[in-house]
């Protein structure tokens, strides 16, 4: 099975991120054009956050907080959970469920930011390991 190392490698584009001084606006819209459900929130290149949909629907739309005028620090979830890149895809499953979270930012031992992976990523990669194992063992039981 692939490590996170190997699967954030496979990405194709940029790492999507907002400042923590950045409108909840210019957060949604830079989600739009990546079309994902979460951003990192880097100070330079620290971590301090992340923002998500839930985010926004729980701390700006039932608070009837204006998406134009609020800080992304202000609504961000700050207390992020991180993954090494050497976790495995069911150490990140697991971590996902008990926590009831969708994405994990994967960072180095010294704390740098080397990507996000979504619950999406990891369902998708540990469904293709399960095809690889049956079809392996179709090809052993037909042999």
């Amino acid at each position: 099975m692939k490590t996170l190392k190997q699967l954030i490698a496979g990405k194709t584009r940029p790492l999507a991120s907002v400042a923590p001084e950045q409108t909840v606006l210019r957060a949604l819209e830079i989600m739009a054009e990546y079309d994902v459900g979460a951003l990192l929130v880097l100070d330079g290149k620290e971590l301090c956050g992340v923002f998500s949909e839930r985010d926004y629907a729980r701390k700006v739309i039932l608070q009837g907080k204006a998406s134009k005028h609020t800080k992304v620090s202000e609504i961000m979830t700050g207390k992020v959970i991180c993954v090494s890149p050497d976790t495995s895809m069911e150490k990140c499953m697991a971590i996902m469920t008990e926590k009831h979270i969708r994405h994990l930012p994967i960072v180095d031992e010294n704390k740098q930011v080397l990507g996000i992976v979504s619950i999406g990523d990891v369902v998708k990669e540990v469904i293709s390991q399960q095809q690889f194992i049956i079809n392996q063992l179709e090809t052993y039981i037909t042999t």
